[in-house]
């Protein structure tokens, strides 16, 4: 199939989707300048969220600010202080998370995570809101060597570096340690995610050319024909579609297990729920439940800027009891 037509058989899997006029902004602009929810993290999910800060409103005014995971090293969240290191990833923003609960400076008051990473953050007593729904393939050039119809088993092989070629037919790369995605993706494989992943398997590498760490669904990464990605479908039509900042470069979806990656919410192997963290503390707290929870909630009730970004319509939106933290 070719890129127009895979392009256009995704396209119509969203049935919903209806075009914007430009990517929303990396951080929150206009009025409010801070607002009363800071939330960052996820790569994956930021884009939608900045659109679902900007279509939210209480009373007229926004209230989500929503952060990229990729700007300025630094962001401001509130108008006295909370100056912090921008979180550029699910993990790092959970973490910002419980470094401001713990604070107490109520500089994060939630995060992005486009995985199910509670495990990493038992006894912080937080509770993942899922929002949306997701699915991941494997990325490849347009021109590349590499097979755009591979099996779990075949990408596994390939990323535990015992196919045949590892390192020279195949160079797989992964995003950063930290990433939600990366996490899900290897998980999906049955590998463990671990920061020293890459030394382990000496045949993938999670740094660009530059030296610097690769970040999550940037087509651009893939500059051999032999390399090898993963991807996010939503992300990828966003970036097509003019939704998000284009960064697919020559980058094309691959059929996975045998499955299309138009089947975003139906068949797709590595489907997954993309979440927003809050405090366990604040789940009755109306400021947060009015945006955050149950299937009438302000995120819950935009289904078409969900679907704007690329992202599936979750049953389960707003539900609070679905991911329990083990005990510390």
């Amino acid at each position: 199939m070719s890129r127009k037509r895979l392009l256009c058989a995704a396209f119509a899997a969203v049935a919903t989707v209806a075009l914007v006029g430009g990517p929303a902004q990396a951080d929150p602009t206009g009025t409010p300048t801070y607002r009363d929810i800071a939330i960052v993290g996820s790569d994956t999910t930021q884009t939608v969220m900045n659109g679902l800060s900007d279509a939210i409103t209480v009373g007229g005014s926004k209230r989500l600010g929503s952060y990229d995971a990729r700007g300025s090293e630094t962001i401001k969240t509130k108008e006295a202080g909370c100056v912090l290191p921008r979180p550029a990833s699910s993990g790092a923003g959970v973490t910002a998370l419980v470094n401001s609960i713990e604070a107490g400076d109520n500089c994060v008051q939630a995060a992005r995570s486009s995985s199910n990473n509670a495990a990493s953050y038992a006894g912080k007593n937080l509770t993942y809101v899922p929002f949306a729904v997701d699915a991941m393939t494997y990325s490849v050039r347009g021109d590349s060597t590499l097979s755009k119809k591979l099996t779990t088993a075949q990408l596994k092989s390939i990323y535990n570096c015992t196919a045949p070629g590892s390192g020279t037919n195949f160079k797989p790369l992964l995003p950063q340690f930290g990433s939600g995605s990366r996490d899900f993706f290897l998980k999906q494989l049955g590998l463990t995610n671990a920061a020293n992943y890459t030394t382990q398997f000496p045949c993938v590498s999670d740094i660009d050319v530059n030296g610097e760490p690769i970040q999550e669904h940037v087509g651009t990464y893939l500059t051999d024909t032999k390399h090898i990605l993963p991807y996010s479908i939503a992300v990828y039509l966003s970036q097509v579609y003019g939704n998000a900042p284009a960064a697919q470069g020559k980058a094309v979806l691959a059929t996975f297990n045998g499955v299309a990656p138009s089947q975003l919410n139906t068949a797709s192997t590595f489907k997954r729920d993309v979440y927003n963290v809050i405090p366990s503390a604040k789940v009755a707290d109306p400021t947060y439940a009015q945006v955050f929870v149950g299937n009438t909630s302000l995120v819950c009730a935009n289904t078409g800027v969900i679907t704007t970004y690329g992202f599936g319509v979750n049953p389960n939106c707003g539900k609070t009891d679905l991911v329990t933290p083990p005990a510390p």
